[in-house]
């Protein structure tokens, strides 16, 4: 079935509504008492494990409440999978996949690099997604009808930008050391050496930079479904592309990615990422 583009646009109005339901949770609490506790204690996990320290805060479970609340109020068949409670209806024709706060480390540092990522699945496949960060005032929205960056009431199109080779690339990464296994690792090491630039730590922030025409690339590994997919549409929405490191579309548990805003540095990518590819 296809989605129309009546619908489309219903449905794209009302996720600035779930962002907007989002930040007004979790503004009151960045950089105030948030309320951390680590899911990871108790696991009996190496301290150099990257799931040795899993924050959650008050605000990523009161937003994801908040975007749930939400949706049942005004679409109750649709189906929801989150980060913080888990699966509801996941085979519904319509699923909405969220990250009330993607980076939560950067969330408890006081960083303004943590989002909120909301997509939407229609029949299995990502139509819909974006990338909120509120506290500077920007929602990026993509599908396939373009992608756009809302910021002080206004909305502008944005498009990722050509790049001829890795070597002119700026690419990024959450934490190599924390996020890559001993052959990732290696891999992203071997990207990077070729890459003009690298940025650490930006999370999804650095998605939309992609699709802003800021950055190149992003590689990242170990993703959840909620990790990813919010950012597919608005990257092909905005001209990009998405993969898993062998060159292929990523599945819906996530996984290995790469974003990147052209062809010819994903390309030259690739060579390396997928010797390392699960």
């Amino acid at each position: 079935m296809t989605l129309s583009a009546d619908r489309l646009a219903a449905l794209d109005a009302f996720i600035l509504d779930l962002n907007r339901a989002s930040a007004d949770v979790i503004l009151p609490l960045f950089r105030a008492d948030h309320g951390l506790e680590d899911k990871g204690a108790g696991k009996n996990l190496p301290r150099d494990t990257h799931a040795a320290f899993d924050p959650v805060t008050e605000a990523d479970r009161g937003a994801e409440a908040a975007i749930r609340a939400l949706i049942a109020q005004r679409f109750p068949d649709h189906g929801v999978i989150g980060e913080e409670y888990g699966e509801d209806r996941p085979d519904a024709e319509f699923v909405w996949v969220l990250d009330p706060i993607d980076g939560t480390r950067a969330f408890i540092a006081g960083l303004p690099l943590w989002t909120t990522l909301i997509g939407l699945r229609h029949e299995g496949r990502p139509v819909l997604g974006s990338i909120g960060q509120p506290y500077v005032n920007e929602i990026f929205i993509g599908h396939a009808g373009g992608a756009r960056l809302v910021s002080g009431g206004e909305a502008r199109p944005i498009r990722v930008r050509e790049c001829a080779n890795i070597n002119d690339a700026v690419i990024a990464t959450t934490d190599p050391d924390a996020c890559f296994d001993g052959a990732e690792r290696g891999a992203w090491l071997q990207v990077r050496a070729a890459a003009k630039l690298a940025r650490l730590g930006c999370d999804a922030y650095a998605y939309a930079m992609v699709a802003m025409g800021k950055m190149d690339m992003v590689i990242e590994a170990g993703l959840k479904s909620w990790d990813i997919e919010a950012a597919i549409p608005l990257i092909e929405g905005a001209g990009g592309m998405v993969t898993n490191w062998r060159g292929e579309p990523v599945g819906p548990n996530g996984g290995q990615m790469v974003i990147s805003g052209d062809r010819r540095p994903l390309d030259e990518a690739l060579v390396s990422l997928r010797r390392s590819a699960k």
